[in-house]
C-alpha cells in the first residue's frame, strides 16, 4: 500500500515538474520575443532619426515588424488621417512612438508587428492535454486503490488467519466487488475447514470416550484373572476339579479381554477421513475440458505426451468436483510413478455406463500387489523414495462408490491403466 501511495505522489510530482517546465518555456519565449521585436523597432527608429525625415524602411529582413506608417504633426489635426492611423488591424500588434528631430516633434511612427514565431495556442493546448491526462490518471489510480488494492489488502489477511486456525472471521461484502469468486472461495474454504475441525474434534472425543469405557471394562476381567492366577500359584485349590474350574474362569475372562481388544483395534482402524459427496449430474464435456485445461500445460512443460480420445457428450451422475479429484489422483500418480513418456484418456461404454480409461506408460505393479492397491495407507514396491501416504487410490474408490460408480485397475504390458465407471 505504501509503495502504491509513493507511485501516486511520484506521478503528481512529475506533473508539477512538467507544468513548471511548460510555464518557464512560455515565459522565456515571451521575454525573448519581447526583446527581439523591440530591437527591430529601435533599429528602424534609429535609421529614421539618422535620415532626418521619415521614409518607408525596407522590412524584408525583419522577422517581427510587418508595416511602418507615419502621421505628421500637420496631419494630426485631420480627423480622417488620425482615425486611419490609429485603427486596429486584425492579426497584428501595434506600437506608436513619437518621431523627434533635434528634440522637435515631427510626428508619430506606427509599427505593426506579429509574434508568429511561437504558437502559444499549441503550447497552451499541450498544457491542457497534460492536465486532463493527469486528472484521468489520478482518477484511475485512486479508483484502483479504493476498489481493488484496499479490498485486496483486507482479503489477503484471510488465508494467513485460516492457516493459524482462526476460522470465525467474516468477510464484509461490497456492492462493487472485483473479488467475488475469490471471496466466495475463501468463505467456502473457511466453512469447510471449520466443519472438518468440528468433525475431527467430535470423532476424537468419541474415540477417547470409547477407549476410556473399554479400558474400564477390561479392569474387571483382568482383576479376576489375576485373582485366579494368584490362587493357583499359592495352591489355594487343592483338588484337580477346583483347579480346572479356576483355569476355565481365566480362559473365559481372557476371551472377554480379547473381545475388548478387538473392539479397540476396530475403533482405532476406522476411517479417519470423512468423504462427503453431493450427487447430482454433470456433462462429460465440461469434465474433460477441465482436465485438459489443467493438465495439457503441465504435460507440455514436463514433455509428456497427453492424448484425449473422442467421446460423446453425455450427462453423468455424480459430484463434479469429487470426480475431478479422482482424475487428479490418477494423473498425479501417472506423473509420480510412470516413466514420464505417455498418458492417454480413452472412452467407451459398458452395461449402460460411461467408462473413462486413464493409461500411463511405465513399469506395472507386481501381480501379488494388485489386490491391495486400493487399501488405505498401502504403497507399492515402486514408490522408492517418492513422497506420499497411500491414501489417494483409497479415497478415489470411496468417492466413486459413493457416486454409485466404480474404479478398477489393470496391468498393461508397458504400464498401468485405471477405469472410472460413471452412471449415465
Amino acid at each position: 500500500m505504501k509503495k502504491y501511495n509513493v507511485i501516486i505522489v511520484g506521478f503528481v510530482c512529475i506533473y508539477i515538474a512538467l507544468a513548471a517546465a511548460f510555464y518557464i518555456s512560455f515565459h522565456r519565449e515571451e521575454v525573448k520575443e519581447d526583446l527581439e521585436y523591440k530591437v527591430e523597432i529601435n533599429e528602424v527608429m534609429q535609421g529614421l532619426e539618422k535620415n532626418g525625415e521619415f521614409f518607408k524602411p525596407d522590412l524584408h529582413d525583419m522577422k517581427y515588424v510587418k508595416e511602418v506608417n507615419f502621421l505628421s504633426v500637420e496631419k494630426s489635426e485631420e480627423t480622417e488621417e488620425v482615425k486611419a492611423f490609429y485603427q486596429n488591424k486584425n492579426g497584428v500588434n501595434s506600437l506608436i512612438k513619437p518621431f523627434l528631430i533635434e528634440d522637435k516633434l515631427q510626428g508619430y511612427v506606427r509599427f505593426d508587428y506579429t509574434l508568429a514565431n511561437t504558437d502559444h495556442g499549441v503550447l497552451w493546448l499541450a498544457e491542457g492535454v497534460i492536465l486532463v491526462c493527469c486528472f484521468l490518471t489520478m482518477g484511475i489510480l485512486l479508483y484502483i486503490k479504493t476498489k481493488i488494492i484496499v479490498p485486496f489488502s483486507v482479503l489477503s489477511e484471510m488465508p494467513y488467519e485460516l492457516s493459524k486456525g482462526h476460522l470465525k472471521g467474516e468477510i464484509k461484502e461490497e456492492k462493487s466487488r472485483f473479488f467475488g469468486k475469490f471471496v466466495w472461495g475463501i468463505s467456502m474454504l473457511r466453512d469447510t475447514l471449520n466443519a472438518a475441525k468440528t468433525k475431527e474434534l467430535k470423532l476424537e472425543k468419541e474415540k477417547k470416550m470409547l477407549l476410556l469405557s473399554l479400558s474400564h471394562d477390561i479392569k474387571i476381567p483382568l482383576s479376576t484373572i489375576k485373582l485366579y492366577a494368584k490362587a493357583l500359584k499359592e495352591g489355594v485349590y487343592e483338588t484337580e476339579e477346583k483347579q480346572k474350574a479356576a483355569a476355565s474362569q481365566i480362559e473365559t475372562h481372557a476371551l472377554e479381554i480379547e473381545a475388548f481388544v478387538k473392539e479397540i483395534v476396530t475403533a482405532s482402524s476406522e476411517d479417519i477421513l470423512v468423504i462427503e459427496v453431493e450427487n447430482s449430474e454433470f456433462y462429460l464435456k465440461d469434465y474433460i475440458e477441465k482436465v485438459k485445461s489443467t493438465y495439457i500445460p503441465k504435460c507440455s512443460i514436463s514433455m509428456i505426451d497427453l492424448t484425449v480420445g473422442a467421446y460423446d457428450n453425455k450427462l453423468l451422475k455424480g459430484d463434479f468436483d469429487r470426480a475431478f479429484e479422482v482424475m487428479e489422483n490418477l494423473i498425479e500418480n501417472a506423473f509420480k510413478y510412470g516413466d514420464g513418456k505417455r498418458i492417454s484418456i480413452e472412452f467407451y461404454e459398458e452395461d449402460y455406463c460411461q467408462v473413462i480409461k486413464v493409461y500411463n506408460s511405465g513399469k506395472p505393479l507386481a501381480v501379488e500387489e494388485m489386490p491391495h492397491i486400493f487399501d488405505s495407507f498401502y504403497r507399492g514396491s515402486n514408490v522408492e523414495n517418492k513422497s506420499g501416504n497411500g491414501l489417494g487410490l483409497y479415497i478415489s474408490r470411496q468417492i466413486m462408490q459413493k457416486m454409485d460408480g466404480e474404479i478398477f485397475v489393470k496391468r498393461e504390458e508397458d504400464g498401468m491403466s485405471f477405469g472410472l465407471v460413471f452412471r449415465v
